[in-house]
């Protein structure tokens, strides 16, 4: 049987980071004097990387606004990153099991590699992974296919043995675009709509192991 993989996104899949995420962003409201933003604002504008996220933040920052601010973000988040982050509960009973079952495992995220890799250090997960990229890995991130071939290539496996996992738009259309599975996850960020195109869905962490099995049969 050839070998079997699983792609994880981070934020919002893995990690429910939306509050240490809020703070480094009011922390670059506040300093260009601006109302600072509840987390239910911050939510819907995660997913495509730090610096659409400024932009978003910031919709009327100029471009050295932007790279001041992606500066602050990214300085703060680095300085912050699992001050209230955590695992979704039954995420790390998931990745155990996985990995019980030689299921090879990688993180494809749009957050920085070394953000990435920092938050899994700090929650004790780090090393189950064969393979951590971020947004900044690659000349191009989700929902481009690229991370996702790349990581195929890295792993040695075949598009039909992965399923990619992710509460957004991002990870399904990567997934679909590299003629992976995807598994859509409704407890991150993105909304149900934008899962829609996943091949299979999934309402809780809990579940997740039997919808991968299902996937990966």
């Amino acid at each position: 049987m050839n070998a079997r993989a699983v792609f994880f996104d981070l934020d919002g899949t893995l990690v429910d980071s939306l509050e240490d995420l809020t703070d480094a962003v009011n922390h670059v409201r506040e300093a260009f004097s601006l109302p600072l933003l509840a987390v239910d604002e911050v939510r819907p504008k995660i997913g495509k990387g730090g610096r659409n996220l400024m932009q978003q933040v910031l919709p009327d920052g100029t471009d050295a606004d932007i790279n001041h601010a992606l500066g602050l973000f990214l300085e703060f988040n680095r300085q912050h990153i699992a001050d209230k982050s955590h695992l979704y509960p039954g995420i790390r009973e998931t990745l155990l099991e996985l990995a019980s079952q030689n299921i090879k495992m990688a993180v494809i995220s749009n957050k920085n590699e070394d953000l990435s890799r920092k938050i899994l250090q700090a929650l004790g997960v780090h090393d189950l992974f064969e393979d951590i990229s971020g947004g900044d890995t690659y000349p191009e991130r989700k929902p481009s296919p690229l991370p996702l071939l790349n990581v195929v290539q890295k792993l040695g496996v075949v598009q039909d043995n992965c399923v990619m996992v992710g509460d957004s738009i991002n990870d399904i259309q990567a997934a679909h675009q590299a003629n992976i599975a995807s598994i859509g996850c409704s407890w991150g960020y993105g909304s149900r709509e934008e899962l829609s195109g996943a091949t299979v869905f999934s309402n809780s962490p809990h579940e997740l192991r039997t919808a991968i099995s299902a996937t990966l049969r």
